[in-house]
C-alpha cells in the first residue's frame, strides 16, 4: 500500500486488536467474496478486505459519516458504514469504543454489527454509505471522446507490471503490442459499457480498460484512463489486476468479465 499502517485514517483513528480475526470476522458475516490477491502475496489476511476497510474508513471520515452516540452508562460510542452486506442483504457497521488500554488512540474497534444488531440501539442515526462521484456519467467511458495513451510513460514506469514475455521486449516491439490493445480495448468498451470499470484512487475518479496482450480472452493488465472535461480521456499508467481489482472494489464489486478476485 506504500504507507504504514500506522499512518492510515482508521489506525490513528482506533486500536485494533487483533486486526487479522477482525478481518476474518468481516468477511464472515458480509455475504461471500474472494478478499484475496489471485496474481500476488500480501502480508495481510485477506488483502482485499484489508484495503477496502481502510479505504472506505477514510473517505467517509473525509465526508463526516462517522456517527456518534452514547450507551446507557453514558460510555461514548462510534459506528461508520462499511459499505457491505450480509447474505440476507443487511448493511454491516464497524463499532468502536472508548479506548481504555492506555494507548494513544482515542476509540477501540469491537468488531461487526448488523442493522439489525442490538448492539446498534444507542445510536439513534447510522451512518450512511460512502459516496465517491458526484456525476453518474463518470462511471462510464465515453467513447465519442479521444483516448490519449502515454505509451512511453506506461512502459517506462511500468514495465515490471507487464508479464513475459512482453516484459522483456524492446521498448519499440512492445509499444506496436501496447498500441493495438489499447485500440482493442476501447472498441471492446465500444461494444459492451460494463468493461470499463470504475476505480477510486487518490480523490479521483478513473476507468480501468482491460489489455489483452497474449490472449484477446484474457487481460494481463488494467489501463488506468482519466477524463479531462469534455474533451479527451488521458492514460499514463497501467496496473497489475490485484491491484486494479484493490481500487474497484472501493467502488463496487467489479463486473467479472475481465477483473476477477
Amino acid at each position: 500500500m506504500g504507507r504504514s499502517d500506522s499512518s492510515l485514517p482508521l489506525f490513528r483513528f482506533a486500536y485494533i486488536p487483533e486486526v487479522k480475526q477482525r478481518m476474518e470476522e468481516l468477511a464472515d458475516l458480509a455475504e461471500e467474496e474472494n478478499w484475496d490477491y489471485k496474481y500476488s502475496t500480501s502480508e495481510h489476511t485477506k488483502p482485499v478486505l484489508y484495503n477496502y476497510v481502510q479505504f472506505t474508513f477514510a473517505r467517509v471520515k473525509v465526508e463526516g459519516k462517522i456517527e456518534y452516540a452514547r450507551d446507557d452508562k453514558g460510555e461514548n460510542l462510534a459506528c461508520f458504514n462499511t459499505g457491505l452486506v450480509t447474505d440476507n442483504q443487511e448493511p454491516i457497521f464497524g463499532l468502536f469504543s472508548k479506548n481504555d488500554t492506555g494507548r494513544p488512540e482515542k476509540w477501540m474497534l469491537d468488531g461487526w454489527a448488523r442493522l439489525g444488531d442490538a448492539l446498534l440501539n444507542d445510536f439513534n442515526q447510522l451512518p450512511d454509505l460512502a459516496n465517491y462521484f458526484e456525476d453518474p456519467t463518470e462511471l462510464v467511458f465515453d467513447s465519442r471522446l479521444e483516448l490519449r495513451p502515454d505509451l512511453d510513460h506506461i512502459i517506462d514506469d511500468n514495465r515490471k507490471r507487464f508479464p513475459e514475455p512482453f516484459r522483456s521486449m524492446g521498448k519499440y516491439q512492445l509499444r506496436i503490442f501496447l498500441d493495438g490493445a489499447i485500440r482493442s480495448a476501447r472498441e471492446r468498451v465500444r461494444r459492451n459499457y460494463k468493461a470499463a470499470i470504475p476505480q477510486y484512487y487518490r480523490g479521483r475518479l478513473q476507468l480501468l480498460l482491460p489489455i489483452c496482450l497474449s490472449n484477446p480472452r484474457q487481460a494481463d493488465l488494467a489501463l488506468v484512463v482519466e477524463r479531462h472535461g469534455d474533451s479527451f480521456y488521458r492514460s499514463a499508467t497501467c496496473l497489475t489486476l490485484d491491484q486494479a481489482f484493490n481500487n474497484a472494489r472501493l467502488i463496487a464489486k467489479p463486473d467479472q468479465d475481465w477483473l476477477q478476485p
